[in-house]
């Protein structure tokens, strides 16, 4: 008699909406004979309420032991990460134009003066001005012709860097700033593993 095995990859993320059913097939990928599939698919593994807030982990026994339940003689192989990451997505209320041109502002001043503090710290202007005599032998106390191409420059190098106009891409690779956020959410999400893993011990103890 063939033994029936079913493959099942944890995914990383998955986003729901409030009071869903979560069920295994979305949670995890599963490969393995149709009708088992379809069936194990359709299996309710959490119900999302007000208790679960944001975050909520699925950890792959739990999985296990939900399968184990419903078909005991089934072989389950397993790869991939040991647990799924369920974000909660409760409705955003919606910014008003108002909000979003002081905060735009907010941002404009700020970058503002940051740039120009930086500027003033390496005296930039002093830089410019001697750049101005060896260029063209005379005295300018607002080498303008350096000034303005530097300015500009330094806009098109920020769009250039960032890889970003608007929503416009220049090119697959993605910016700098991606490439941290991605490595921030690496971080955010095994600091949110952990700290789920530390609650669960913590409750089975007062269990």
């Amino acid at each position: 008699m063939d033994v029936e095995i079913l493959y099942l990859r944890m995914r990383h993320r998955l986003f729901v909406s409030p009071d869903q059913k979560v069920r295994i097939k979305d949670v995890a990928q599963l490969v393995g004979p149709d009708d088992i599939t379809s069936t194990i698919g359709q299996l309710v593994i959490h119900k999302i309420t007000v208790h679960d807030k944001t975050i909520v982990i699925i950890d792959l026994m739990k999985v296990l032991r939900r399968l184990r339940e419903f078909k005991p003689d089934l072989e389950v192989q397993t790869v991939g990460p040991p647990q799924t990451i369920i974000e909660v997505q409760y409705p955003k209320s919606k910014i008003t134009g108002i909000y979003f041109v002081i905060v735009w502002v907010l941002l404009f001043i700020g970058s503002g003066l940051a740039i120009m503090n930086f500027h003033e710290d390496v005296s930039m202007q002093m830089v410019h001005q001697k750049i101005y005599y060896i260029i063209t032998g005379k005295q300018n106390d607002y080498p303008l012709l350096l000034q303005i191409p530097y300015s500009l420059g330094l806009g098109l190098g920020m769009v250039l860097f960032f890889n970003h106009i608007f929503k416009k891409r220049f090119n697959e690779e993605p910016s700098p700033l991606e490439v941290e956020m991605f490595n921030y959410q690496q971080d955010l999400d095994q600091y949110v593993i952990m700290n789920e893993n530390k609650e669960n011990e913590k409750k089975a103890n007062d269990d």
